[in-house]
């Protein structure tokens, strides 16, 4: 393989430590080559970076591994231009055994330029996508807590849901803490709660709240709600935290808004995984296949 780089270094990152291959020398020579293993604490992290600023080296390459490589890009971006390699492209090249090996084969690959660096965003950028990604999880549980206060329900006889398209709307949470409250509800109490057009269906939902709601299960939808209504509040702070991350970028969040479908949580979300550079990206092929949008 031509040696592209003079000074390079290829890394493998794990948990607790940071095997360091480092190749120096002329181009046309058979590089110098030195091993060493560092600590991925904060103090070993800039024992590395000090290591590869003394040789020199400006030029490193790493897998990128679950999230064990993001302390050490951090510690390094601002001296060095690192490759955050693709591991399964990296993973297909035979020979590779141990740590030290496999950090010799990345240096390798780095010196003879075969490495392609993954796109890494700005820190800014890469900030709200931690936001947005955490946000999301934070739904997907909301979503689970409603259908377990619907199965409760459910199982006590109680067919709120028959009655109400959206039990957790103004309505149907009235209800629902009257339930929790007092275990039944009788008529003039469901009278005064119901809101809008809910107010014409109150014989049905009579007949809907007809179940048999135990202290058992009084008890499990408390809980429940305790829960959701933590979640609402953790997502509506979420949503202040990401609102003031896109100040900067309220240009791009209007464009976005202009697709179909696409509203403020959806454009946060796209601007937060493919960034507001679009010169990172060859082609509208390879931005669809970044975003996951391309068959295998």
């Amino acid at each position: 393989m031509e040696a592209i780089l003079e000074h390079c270094c290829g890394l493998d990152v794990h948990r607790d430590t940071v095997v360091a291959c480092l190749l120096t020398g002329n181009l046309q020579d058979r590089p110098h080559k030195e091993i060493r293993t560092f600590s991925t604490m904060s103090k070993g992290l800039h024992e590395l970076a000090a290591w590869l600023h003394a040789a020199s080296c400006t030029y490193v390459a790493m897998e990128s591994t679950g999230v064990y490589w993001k302390p050490v890009y951090h510690v390094l971006e601002e001296s060095c231009e690192i490759r955050l390699a693709n591991a399964q492209r990296i993973k297909n090249v035979p020979g590779r055994k141990t740590d030290i090996s496999d950090a010799e084969c990345i240096a390798k690959l780095l010196r003879s330029g075969l490495i392609e660096g993954s796109f890494v965003p700005p820190q800014d950028i890469r900030e709200l996508r931690e936001l947005t990604r955490h946000r999301k999880k934070l739904v997907h549980h909301m979503t689970a807590e409603k259908n377990r206060i619907q199965k409760v329900l459910e199982s006590a006889g109680i067919k709120l849901a028959s009655v109400i398209s959206d039990v957790f709307g103004v309505t149907g949470r009235a209800l629902l803490r009257q339930l929790m409250d007092n275990g039944r509800l009788d008529q003039e109490s469901v009278r005064s709660l119901v809101k809008g057009q809910i107010k014409n269906k109150v014989p049905q939902l009579m007949d809907a709240l007809q179940g048999k709601l135990s202290s058992h299960h009084r008890f499990l939808l408390a809980q429940s709600w305790q829960h959701l209504t933590h979640l609402e509040h953790s997502i509506q702070a979420f949503d202040e935290t990401i609102d003031s991350h896109l100040v900067p970028y309220r240009v791009e969040i209007d464009i976005l808004r202009t697709l179909p479908g696409v509203d403020v949580t959806a454009a946060s979300a796209i601007l937060a995984e493919v960034g507001a550079d679009m010169l990172q990206f060859h082609s509208e092929r390879h931005l669809a296949s970044w975003a996951g949008l391309s068959p295998g």
